[in-house]
């Protein structure tokens, strides 16, 4: 019987109700092409119960799932010694996986190789394909749909923060089975846009290289480590540059055959405005008023590009924050090694960030473009890794941070050199909007073939 649908009433054929409840029933109602068959999604997937108990003197590969269909990806490496849960399964290669919590934002994938015989936990159910009655990619890339995500949502219970797939729901759940030779074709069709998307990502990251390339051997630099031994060091007294632990202990050491200053130098005002006063703001204090607000995870690491600029009350904002003026730079001090930076090319005037980034102005000879390529340069990151502190949250201080060592040519060729590295960036970021173009097609034209 087929299913009939009116402004109140909807009507739902007998055998097609795997579950009283009115929420997975109209969750079903996903919208597949008819021109397909279907068959229920237990039908041909197979619980997998293969345990094993974690040995404390071995090493285990733990798995984890990506939201928004991003698949199974390591999770991390572990010894037996330090994962509380003995009891675990074991997956295969080619195994469809799901997480009961986040299946419904989309937490489904197929194992790949390089995680074949990694461990999970009973909340990462596993199950066996038939490959005789569907292609695993075909499957997952079902999975990966924000149709099927919905239909996930339909199957779970519980409240907002706790909710569970019930798994016997999911498995009533019917979805199109073409021929294998139609769901290979899909596959392929969806593959081939994938590769061109991963190449001219491969592009891009070539391209970030060169750049980098580029840049040290403009300024011709060279970054050395110095060999520390053991017991009693000497430093000679016209080496040393300032009185603090960090300097004493790091052996990385750089040079450039222009002049090479502090980055002291190059500061115009730091954590302060252009009237000399203090950029540290209670923006809690005042609750009503909205601020642009950039965290720690508002910025892409190493890129030196904003990812978002969310409006926030300043009633939402527990913390302390600093404002940040434009043409203003700000740089992560919590875990440098992301390499966490922007500048405020923008016209808005209430950005506000946190407290976890310097935030300060450079002085007006330098270029600022140069100067931005440069703090995100390895010359830059090479010196900060011998000065971090903090085991579990590193950090670099104000000393540290003004201390770093920069070489500054002359302005034409700071021009020169930022005129060239900002072209390169275009095209990366023309590279990189291609790629996505590319993926978000991909999926498009595959869920156009399978969806009404």
């Amino acid at each position: 019987m087929r299913n009939t649908s009116f402004n109140i009433l909807s009507f739902v054929g007998f055998k097609q109700i795997g579950n009283w409840s009115v929420n997975h029933i109209l969750g079903q109602r996903i919208g597949y092409n008819r021109k397909y068959s279907s068959q229920p999604i237990g039908s041909f997937v197979k619980r997998s119960y293969t345990t094993i108990n974690v040995q404390n003197d071995k090493q285990y590969k733990q798995v984890t799932l990506k939201t928004k269909g991003g698949g199974a990806v390591l999770r991390d490496i572990k010894n037996g010694k330090d994962i509380g849960t003995k009891k675990q399964f074991v997956v295969s290669e080619g195994q469809f996986i799901m997480s009961k919590i986040d299946a419904r934002n989309g937490a489904f994938g197929v194992v790949p190789k390089e995680l074949d015989g990694a461990i999970v936990t009973a909340d990462f159910p596993v199950f066996d394909v038939e490959a005789d009655i569907i292609n695993p990619e075909y499957f997952a890339l079902i999975s990966s749909t924000n149709a099927f995500a919905r239909f996930a949502q339909s199957c779970s219970r519980g409240t907002t923060n706790r909710q569970r797939i019930d798994v016997n729901l999911f498995l009533s759940q019917q979805i199109p089975t073409p021929t294998l030779n139609e769901q290979q074709a899909l596959v392929n069709a969806y593959k081939e846009k994938i590769q061109l998307s991963q190449e001219l990502e491969r592009q891009a990251s070539q391209k970030e290289r060169e750049i980098e390339e580029y840049l040290l051997g403009e300024l011709n630099v060279s970054i050395t480590k110095a060999k520390l031994h053991k017991g009693l060091n000497l430093i000679r007294f016209k080496d040393v540059e300032r009185w603090d632990i960090p300097f004493f202990v790091s052996n990385t050491k750089a040079s450039s055959k222009y002049d090479t200053v502090n980055l002291a130098t190059c500061l115009d005002k730091f954590m302060l405005d252009n009237k000399g006063q203090s950029l540290r703001t209670e923006t809690y204090k005042y609750p009503t008023n909205t601020y642009h607000y950039i965290g720690m995870d508002s910025i892409e690491k190493s890129s030196g590009t904003l990812l978002e600029l969310p409006i926030v009350k300043g009633s939402d904002i527990k913390s302390q924050t600093i404002s940040v003026p434009i043409r203003y730079f700000i740089y992560g001090k919590l875990r440098p090694y992301l390499n966490k930076y922007w500048i405020n090319d923008t016209n808005e005037t209430d950005i506000v960030c946190s407290s976890e980034f310097f935030v300060f102005s450079i002085k007006d000879p330098i270029n600022k473009l140069f100067f931005k390529y440069l703090l995100s340069s390895s010359l830059v990151q090479s010196q900060l890794s011998d000065a971090v502190s903090g085991a579990r949250m590193p950090r670099i201080n104000e000393s540290i941070f003004k201390n770093l060592l920069l070489p500054i040519p002359p302005r034409s060729i700071q021009d020169r050199i930022a005129e060239h590295i900002n072209e390169q960036k275009e095209q990366i970021k023309q590279m990189k909007q291609q790629a996505e173009e590319l993926r978000k097609k991909a999926l498009e034209e595959f869920e156009k073939e399978i969806f009404i």
